[in-house]
């Protein structure tokens, strides 16, 4: 039958339009679809079951859910605390590498001919206490979304502020993953260790892909209307 033909079915049209209005992490979101879909499909039984022909059951489920325009900004609300806990722990995993490469970095050439450029040093400094200050924004965040959730409503504007601080962290990662290459090419014919800051460059790229994918997809939740 072509789609001229076929017969709407309200519920899967609702389910497909809330899913097309939400943006979050993808298994939290399909978890929460799934739920949702499985509450319209468990009203439409208790219509049917009651005597109501299957068609009008299904609109009858669907008006009494709410509209998409009322239920997405209280969905959506869940989803982006949902994404800014990610981002979160995203930033707080990996910021600590960031430090560590550096260290990585600076202490490869102790014993060798050659040391880290003047300049490298001072970014190290200012990258390392980005990467401090961003982990502990992102424990706070995660603090913030999670047990004193509990007690406490999550700040309306702690979503953005998660996503500024992973955007902030990825651009210190992506900072630390060019000077490390420019290291590493001095240190392959200087250093014996150069596998070591291969490594921490490689680290440091990693962690930029992983932090700049979750602050990208948390500053779009951020800027959605929510409850």
């Amino acid at each position: 039958m072509n789609a001229a033909g076929r017969q709407a079915d309200p519920v899967e049209d609702y389910v497909t339009a809330l899913t097309a209005a939400l943006h979050g992490p993808a298994r939290i979101k399909a978890r929460m679809i799934e739920e949702i879909r499985g509450g319209l499909a468990d009203t439409v039984a208790a219509y049917t079951h009651a005597g109501t022909a299957h068609p009008r059951a299904a609109h009858l489920a669907v008006e009494e859910f709410g509209t998409v325009d009322e239920i997405a900004p209280g969905c959506q609300r869940e989803l982006t605390v949902a994404q800014a806990r990610h981002t979160a722990r995203a930033v707080a995993l990996t910021a600590p590498f960031l430090v560590a490469c550096w260290y990585l970095a600076r202490t490869t050439g102790q014993d060798q001919p050659w040391d880290l450029p003047r300049v490298a040093q001072l970014l190290a400094v200012h990258l390392a206490g980005v990467a401090g200050a961003a982990a502990l924004l992102a424990a706070a965040a995660l603090a913030a979304t999670g047990t004193l959730a509990r007690r406490l409503p999550v700040p309306h504007r702690l979503p953005l502020a998660v996503a500024w601080t992973g955007t902030t962290a990825s651009v210190a990662m992506a900072v630390a993953t060019l000077a490390l290459a420019t290291a590493l090419a001095t240190a392959c014919v200087l250093a014996a260790n150069w596998p070591l800051l291969a490594l921490a460059g490689a680290l440091a790229a990693l962690s930029h892909a992983v932090v700049a994918a979750s602050a990208r997809a948390c500053r779009r939740c951020a800027r959605l209307r929510t409850a």
